[in-house]
């Protein structure tokens, strides 16, 4: 299994290798060559090439030709996608007196589906995965879970807290005692 990142530890990936993700990404998956996409872009093939390999700083009409040509926004592009599971512990919190303490915040707009969830003590969840750019957020009320992925696994206690990708398969596990679970679906409009 994987590393998991605790929250603070991971530092943000610059804009320049999120944009070159991206175009990467959405080009292969649109099916288009570097050729192609310099006849749709006006852009020659070498700067897309160095657009992807995060080594050019092009303009922002270059990336709004780019984005277009993709049928994405030009945000699309510098949106960052969660590579795995960020986790933000009870006992790492700054101060105790706190009357509100923020777990993970968003400047994204997106739909979102809240739930509390009860896994009874000993239950394997079954197997549940989301659309494509999905972000799951669990707060554990009571008890203790464990969230697993094929590639990595983490286990909670009360007041600890999760945001991964979720688009892939995951479960819930619970050992002796039962757990109270919030979760928080994120996803892109229809």
């Amino acid at each position: 299994m994987g590393e998991v990142a605790e929250q603070g530890e991971s530092g943000g990936m610059p804009v320049r290798d999120v944009v070159a993700a991206n175009v990467r990404r959405i080009r292969l998956a649109r099916g288009l060559s570097l050729r192609e996409l310099s006849e749709e872009t006006g852009v020659s093939k070498a700067l897309l090439s160095q657009i992807e390999r995060g080594v050019a700083n092009p303009t922002i009409d270059v990336l709004s030709r780019v984005a277009v040509a993709l049928g994405e926004s030009f945000v699309e592009l510098a949106r960052p996608r969660m590579g795995g599971p960020e986790v933000l512990r009870a006992d790492r919190a700054r101060d105790a007196e706190q009357a509100v303490r923020t777990l993970f915040g968003s400047w994204e707009r997106r739909r979102f589906e809240i739930s509390e969830g009860y896994v009874p003590a000993g239950t394997r969840s079954v197997k549940n995965a989301h659309g494509p750019d999905t972000v799951e957020y669990a707060y554990v009320v009571s008890g203790s879970v464990t969230v697993e992925s094929a590639d990595w696994s983490v286990a909670l206690h009360p007041g600890d807290a999760i945001r991964f990708p979720a688009e892939l398969d995951h479960v819930y596990v619970t050992a002796a005692d039962p757990a109270r679970v919030l979760t928080i679906l994120t996803f892109d409009e229809l």
